[in-house]
This record gives C-alpha cells, structure tokens and sequence, in this order.
C-alpha cells in the first residue's frame, strides 16, 4: 500500500466522519440512517488505513522494540474501534429510531468484557500508540517537535467535544505531511531486507 496515500486519506476519511457526524446532529438526534451508517464507514475505512500508517511509522523508529509494541498495540486499538463502529452500523440497521439504539446499545455493554475490550479500555490503545509512535520519531529528530504536538492536537479535541473531530483531523493532516516525506528516506531495517 502507498504511504503517502495512507497518510493523506485516513485523516481526509475522520474529517468526512466528523463532517457527517455533525450534519446527523443537527436534527437533534444520531442515527439511525443514511448518514449514521456513511460517517461509520468512513471511520472505519481510516481505521483501516490506521493500521498500514502503524506499521509504516514502526518502520521509520527502526523498527525497534518499542515502536514494535507501540504498532501491535496500535493495531489492537483498531481492531477494538472496528468492532465497536461495526456494532454502531448493526444497531443503525437493527433500529427504527435514536431512542431504539439506545436500548440496544445498553444490552450490548451489558455483555461481559464488552465494554472494556469495545469501548472503554483496548480502543484507547489506538490513541496512545499514535502518539507513542510519532513521539518516538520526534525523540529520534526524524521529524519536528511540532508533529506530535499536533497529533495530541487531534487526539485529545474529541475528548473536549466531538464536534470538534474535523479540526483535529485538519491537524492530523498537517502533521502527516512530513511523515509522507520521511517516509520516503526512512532507511528499510535488516530484517525487512531479508
């Protein structure tokens, strides 16, 4: 997979959810809909191009014993949001009604280990990783300072309020402009060469 395409279209494809997102409020409710299901598979799709940037960025760090962690980690992470935007989609489908997701929503986080391994605890790995990953890159001076402080940007705004997703994903775009670049003159490691 090309990386410059990976790290041009994941941040384009959160912006599009976000953008979606915002436009599926603004009746007063998300979901269920067209727009529901449309702004979770464009999440999903960059999740998926998460993974390729994951492992893109292992390579760049040397692909040493922490950037290893941090990618398997990091692709734990989005394989656990997967599930979780996978269970947002079938409830979408399953509901006639917002207020009809909510009860099924309830019923699939009363399933034991559901809510930690899908919402709560593994998905967070997605977001730590990331930083983990472009951070270590900054320590090794093969991109500015100013990169990881950009994807903490990204990273945290959705905490504030998720409304805020498309400018974090602007800030994403920003601070995976240099990364396309260093990735080009990132030395291959040896035992990718063999």
């Amino acid at each position: 997979m090309n990386s410059r395409f990976s790290f041009i279209a994941a941040p384009v494809l959160v912006f599009a959810y976000g953008v979606i997102r915002i436009l599926d409020g603004l009746d007063g409710s998300r979901g269920p809909g067209l727009a529901w299901t449309t702004g979770h598979l464009a999440f999903m799709a960059a999740l998926v191009l998460f993974v390729h940037i994951f492992w893109q960025l292992r390579r760049m760090a040397g692909a040493n014993a922490l950037a290893t962690v941090s990618a398997v980690a990091g692709t734990a992470g989005v394989v656990a949001l997967l599930a979780q935007f996978g269970i947002d989609i079938a409830i979408g489908f399953m509901s006639a009604d917002h207020a009809a997701m909510s009860g099924l929503f309830e019923q699939v986080k009363e399933v034991p280990g559901v809510p930690f391994v899908v919402y709560d605890g593994v998905p967070i790995l997605f977001f730590a990783c990331q930083l983990a990953l472009v951070g270590q890159l900054a320590v090794m001076r093969r991109v500015k300072a100013w990169t990881p402080a950009l994807v903490l940007v990204d990273l945290v705004v959705p905490f504030i309020d998720k409304d805020l997703i498309p400018l974090g994903s602007v800030c994403l775009l920003i601070s995976f402009v240099p990364l396309v670049r260093a990735a080009r003159t990132a030395p291959r490691p040896a035992a990718a060469l063999a």
